[in-house]
């Protein structure tokens, strides 16, 4: 596990887009830049479908699409069977979704000691990864 790797969820990647919460915004970008991030190819996915239909102002899909080529510049997971597996086992036994649970895997797998969220507890530890949500102030 690396001390200074940190994983990016969706919300992270949606914030550089929406320009309804320019506060979000400006610290969305400071963590894109701050130091070494990984993401997931769910996230990717998640970031895509989110921008362009769950926005108030979406961004058309060819915008949408050329946000996610320049995202796949950074270290990106691929999402594995073994993954798989193992976020079925911490749904389980965490009370996390499935959905949840796969990020966390992902994040775990590639070593990232913080996960940049706002969708689970803030300052929750999951075998040792730390979860921030880096917008509270802002929420």
């Amino acid at each position: 596990m690396s001390a200074d790797l940190r994983f990016l969820d969706t919300n992270v990647l949606v914030y550089l887009f929406d320009a309804d919460a320019p506060a979000k915004q400006a610290i969305a970008r400071v963590l894109l830049t701050a130091g070494p991030v990984v993401l997931s190819a769910q996230v990717l996915g998640e970031f895509y479908v989110t921008v362009t239909r769950k926005l108030r102002r979406p961004l058309d899909p060819a915008r949408a699409s050329r946000a996610v080529a320049d995202l796949c510049a950074l270290p990106v997971r691929d999402v594995t069977s073994g993954l798989v597996l193992a976020a079925l086992r911490r749904s389980q036994d965490s009370q996390l979704s499935y959905w949840d649970a796969l990020i966390v895997e992902t994040a775990l797998e590639a070593g990232a000691s913080v996960l940049l969220t706002e969708d689970l507890q803030d300052g929750r530890s999951i075998a040792g990864l730390r979860i921030e949500n880096p917008f509270r102030q802002q929420s």
